[in-house]
Parts: structure tokens; sequence; C-alpha cells
């Protein structure tokens, strides 16, 4: 009889592993895609008065920087470059929002990943493997 029962634990174990495999395998996948995607992200924004115009990658880097004509006009230095200054953080956020969105896309919900993209607690990458360690401390 304890010979059925480790077969049946044993079927359901492997039933287990096969499925955490293919969630694994699956997981991959989307990762060199989402890596792709992030290496192209570009993400570009206008100051108000369309003088400025930034452009930055998926880590908020800053790509291009692009000034019309008409911000020769105005020599107020430091107006033209708390505008600058602006633009680049309004499109670095812009960039950040549309990574975790690409993000998300190809990670688990309540993942540890998503987690700190939202919130920027490194905590949250390690928090399931406290948890986890918590929980087993307990047991001898």
């Amino acid at each position: 009889m304890d010979e059925q029962a480790d077969r049946g634990v044993n079927r359901e174990l492997h039933a287990r592993f096969d499925d955490v495999y293919g969630q694994y395998q699956q997981l991959r996948s989307g990762l060199d895609t989402l890596q792709t995607r992030l290496a192209t992200l570009r993400v570009t924004r206008r100051s108000a008065d369309g003088q400025v115009t930034a452009t930055v990658g998926a880590q908020g880097q800053l790509i291009e920087v692009e000034l019309t004509s008409a911000v020769y006009r105005d020599r107020d230095a430091g107006a033209l470059s708390r505008k600058i200054t602006e633009t680049i953080r309004v499109a670095a956020t812009a960039a950040a929002d549309a990574t975790r969105d690409l993000v998300a896309e190809s990670m688990p919900a309540g993942s540890g990943a998503m987690d700190f993209l939202r919130t920027g607690d490194y905590s949250a990458l390690l928090g399931r493997a406290d948890a986890a360690l918590g929980k087993g401390e307990g047991k001898a």
C-alpha cells in the first residue's frame, strides 16, 4: 500500500514539476522578447511651447535633445535650462511608465520584479524568497 501511495505522490510531484517548468520556459521566452523591446524603446516628449524635444530610452537615459530656433529669441538661459530639464524629466517619467507596462506583459502578476518597478523598493525583489525562508525556518 505504501508503494502505491509513493507512486501517487511521485506522479503528483512530476506533474507539478512539469507545470512549473512549462511556466519557466514561457517566462524565459517572454524575457528574450522583453529584452529586445526594451533595448529599442524610445520615448519623446516636447515642452509645452514646442521649443524643446527630448528623447530617452527605457532606463530614462537621454538619447537626444532638440531645440527649435525660437529658443534664441528669449535670452534667459535659466528659463531655457529649466525647460530642457523639465522636458527630459517628463520624457524619463513616461519611459519608466512604458518600461513598467512592457515588463508587466512578461511577468506574473504580483511578482517581486513588478512590485520593485512600481515602488522602487528593493525589498520587493526578495520578498517571496524571504517569506519562503521564514516559513521554512520553523520546520525541522
